[in-house]
């Protein structure tokens, strides 16, 4: 089970929309409008919340009114600001092979011959696809691996770890030859 003080980041406000106080909400959740239904939102900035009152999707982004928030100045002053939720906020998966990135993190990471290289340390998405970041705790450099079913066929989030199936049978630490 996840730590109770993992957030998750569910959005970032962007700029104000209009002079009546809203903003651009630019979600990370499967449905945009779904960040409006999670209450006070927490966010990176030392003892500010953030409630949503009303919420639309306008193209891209959600156009919100947030609560306290009345005028264009006031929504001007939170632009770049990230919101979180506790992830104990989200409901369990329903399928075993859905998960949140955030389980991921400090998942021990293993070869299939049940050897660690070390733990994962990020998801990260540069345009063609997720790859899991996994840090070799002895020489603390990092290795990307790509996230596919292939690469990481078993994801055992309750027991503590994922396995690793380096493609090309290379594994962490060896050169590739010249």
């Amino acid at each position: 089970m996840p730590a109770p003080d993992k957030k998750i980041l569910m959005g970032k406000i962007g700029a104000a929309h209009g002079i009546k106080g809203e903003v651009r909400i630019t979600t990370y959740t499967g449905d945009p409008e779904a960040i409006a239904s999670y209450g006070p939102l927490e966010t990176d900035r030392p003892g500010l919340s953030v409630t949503i009152e009303s919420a639309r999707l306008n193209k891209t982004v959600l156009v919100a009114r947030l609560k306290g928030v009345r005028d264009r100045n006031t929504a001007e002053l939170l632009n770049g600001v990230s919101l979180f939720i506790d992830r104990e906020q989200l409901p369990d998966p329903d399928d075993e092979d859905d998960f949140y990135h955030a389980d991921l993190i400090g998942l021990d990471a293993r070869l299939e011959s049940g050897v660690s290289i070390g733990a994962v340390s990020a998801l990260l998405n540069y345009g063609a696809g997720d790859l899991i970041e996994v840090r070799d705790p002895r020489s603390g450099d990092t290795f990307l691996y790509p996230f596919t079913r292939t690469v990481v066929p078993t994801v055992r989030v309750s027991e503590g770890f994922l396995v690793i199936a380096p493609p090309l049978d290379a594994e962490p630490g060896e050169e590739e030859p010249d």
